[in-house]
């Protein structure tokens, strides 16, 4: 069972998720909460495998609230999925760094905000192409800083180097197994590994450290 904490700070929104979420078999709705600074709390007290974090909330935002929650917690539990908008696209890079696992439209169809859960709960990164591609933007916009690669970039051998540029331009597993003619199982061996050296949480923190020891640059 995949327990899921709700935090908006608008009641039809906590209470349509929660409706919807709570009518799966295999999801638990714990609590929800009306802030950033609720939210914190209430995901210590009820400990869900899943936090959905609207980002403009009162009190302490959903940006802060994930920098709290995920900064004092070294466990796994619990992921962070970001509730958004297009029009909230300055958050996504400041989202990921704060451990954000990913992110969910705030209109997308039922069955997607079912999957999101899902996908995160598993230990998987959702990021949509689009959200991908304004990732890339946001550094492509930013000043070039050259920084050396740090030793743990080291570790990787020379096809998960490879691996980790795909992961970092967006590529599925299914893409990137196309892309180097292997196995897709071979692909998930490789992320795991690659993970674990990095000592990452996922795929969405690997998108970031890639960009940001310039192992790949934006507009390649």
């Amino acid at each position: 069972m995949i327990r899921v904490l709700i935090a908006d700070d608008q009641a039809m929104v906590r209470q349509g998720f929660g409706a919807l979420l709570a009518a799966q078999p295999d999801l638990l709705v714990v609590g929800d909460a009306a802030d950033g600074a609720q939210a914190v709390a209430a995901a210590r007290q009820l400990d869900p495998d899943v936090v959905l974090m609207d980002v403009r909330m009162p009190v302490l935002d959903g940006l802060a609230a994930t920098r709290k929650l995920l900064g004092d917690r070294p466990a796994q539990r619990p992921r962070v999925l970001i509730l958004t908008t297009f029009d909230l696209d300055d958050y996504v890079y400041e989202a990921l760094r704060a451990g954000a696992s990913g992110f969910l439209l705030k209109d997308a169809p039922a069955a997607d905000l079912v999957h999101a859960v899902r996908v995160v709960a598993a230990g998987d990164a959702l990021l949509a192409p689009a959200v991908t591609r304004r990732l890339i933007a946001e550094f492509a916009a930013r000043p070039e800083r050259r920084r050396p690669r740090p030793t743990e970039l080291a570790a990787l051998t020379a096809r998960e180097t490879d691996v980790l540029r795909l992961i970092a331009r967006g590529r599925s597993n299914q893409e990137i197994a196309a892309d180097l003619v292997v196995a897709e199982q071979t692909v998930k061996t490789h992320v795991g590994r690659i993970l674990a050296k990095l000592h990452l949480r996922d795929r969405a923190q690997a998108v970031v450290l890639a960009y940001e020891t310039g192992l790949v640059a934006a507009g390649e």
